[in-house]
């Protein structure tokens, strides 16, 4: 069931989805190479308790962190390690939550520790140019498969792979609601985009071909092929006129300065 949310209620959610933004943003000031991914994980739920809220992720089905940090060929839910040390050239891709009075916040962003390949900076520049597009789609009156099918079309015609597997999600109390919101899809089929509908559209794109492998450790998914793979999420609420950003990149990209993608 699809529980649309009153103005009052997107507000919250525009509350938790910023500190979001802002824990990302803070996480910016300490990635570089030689830093673990359990350093950034301690980092984030300091600053997330620290701001009144709880990391919506930590204990989430049994998840033992508050980010999910997937490094170059993960594609989602890396579990951060003190073995997971960043180095030269690595893209790390961070997905965050929190739970700030009763409601999620959750965004994600793909990072580049020192310098990366043009070759791979190029595929975090189009996947998260294809979020965007993605939400010029989400549009009252118009349907998932309208955002599903725009952001397919933009990464394959880049030459890159949609994975198949996970997909975005709604969002409001509960981490995932109704609708799934997949990246790849038909125009015209899937749910109707109503006005209080929030949804987290959140394109994972890879460089090499589209197949993943699900890790023994029961979170970690990666690529078939090792190639590397990009991540970008936005929480969004569909209003009358027009999708509304719940989530930010602001606090981010003002941290990361020239190397922001």
């Amino acid at each position: 069931m699809i529980y649309l949310k009153t103005d009052e209620e997107i507000e919250l959610m525009y509350q938790a989805n910023q500190l979001v933004g802002q824990t990302l943003g803070e996480l910016a000031k300490h990635i570089a190479p030689g830093v673990t991914t359990l350093q950034l994980d301690k980092i984030a739920e300091e600053f997330i308790r620290d701001h009144g809220a709880t990391p919506a992720f930590l204990g989430y089905n049994g998840f033992p962190g508050s980010l999910c940090t997937s490094i170059n060929d993960q594609v989602v839910h890396g579990i951060p390690s003190s073995k997971a040390i960043l180095t030269e050239g690595d893209i790390v891709s961070i997905d965050c939550g929190t739970f700030l009075n009763g409601f999620v916040g959750d965004s994600a962003y793909t990072f580049c520790a020192g310098e990366v390949s043009p070759e791979v900076k190029d595929l975090l520049k189009t996947t998260k140019e294809s979020l965007y597009v993605g939400i010029q789609n989400a549009v009252e009156g118009r349907r998932i498969g309208d955002i599903s099918n725009a952001v397919q079309v933009y990464c394959e015609s880049k030459g890159y792979s949609v994975v198949r597997e996970l997909v975005g999600h709604g969002i409001g109390k509960h981490m995932h609601e109704e609708p799934e919101v997949p990246n790849y899809g038909r125009r015209g089929y899937g749910s109707l985009l109503r006005s209080g509908m929030c949804i987290c559209i959140e394109p994972m794109i890879n460089l090499g071909k589209r197949n993943v492998v699900f890790e023994s450790d029961g979170w970690t998914v990666r690529t078939k092929d090792r190639k590397c793979s990009a991540h970008f999420e936005h929480c969004i609420a569909i209003r009358p006129d027009g999708p509304q950003i719940l989530s930010s990149f602001k606090f981010i990209e003002e941290n990361l300065g020239s190397n922001a993608i």
